[in-house]
């Protein structure tokens, strides 16, 4: 049961943020050595959590990531979901999600952000519905509206999304979708 209060919140967001490291991914990161020389980085994404975004997509949202690190893997993964913000490599996260909500044309109150840590703070603080994933720093348990059953990488976001459709009297359509 999804209480009241995070029930009308989920029902105004329009627009889905997350961040990457430990939301995504379990928030390990594997450097491989390259045959030829040197290092490539390499994560783990898990399906349902793909699978979740696409379903949020159907049901008309938008999704976003803001990553302080950038890696080829998550463009890859990003074009391969068809989200529709990304910008990696930022310390500060603030202005890049000032910059989505303008590309999107909504109001924080209509923005749900998935983090981890405390760089995500200064956004989770701002929006309309805040989320931590279980195994996110204790620090974020006390000044989200929700924390996740699944950690990070294992379908937090896939939680998140059906906590979202749910409210929104969407996800049984979009499970119906799959009855046919």
């Amino acid at each position: 049961m999804i209480p009241a209060k995070i029930r009308a919140r989920a029902r105004k967001v329009k627009l889905l943020l997350m961040d990457v490291d430990g939301v995504l991914t379990d928030g390990r990161i594997y450097y491989l050595m390259h045959p030829r020389g040197g290092l490539y980085e390499t994560k783990t994404f898990h399906s349902r959590d793909g699978l979740g975004l696409r379903l949020a997509h159907q049901a008309g949202l938008k999704t976003g990531i803001i990553s302080g690190r950038s890696s080829p893997v998550v463009e890859y993964r990003a074009k391969e979901l068809g989200i529709h913000f990304i910008q990696e490599a930022v310390v500060e996260k603030l202005e890049p999600f000032q910059k989505m909500l303008h590309a999107a044309g909504l109001k924080e109150e209509e923005v749900c952000y998935v983090g981890d840590d405390v760089v995500d703070l200064p956004i989770l603080t701002r929006v309309g519905l805040a989320v931590g994933v279980a195994g996110g720093h204790e620090f974020l348990r006390r000044r989200v509206h929700y924390w996740t059953k699944a950690p990070g990488g294992l379908g937090a976001v896939r939680e998140v999304v059906e906590l979202i459709l749910e409210a929104q009297g969407k996800l049984l359509a979009v499970h119906r979708h799959y009855l046919r």
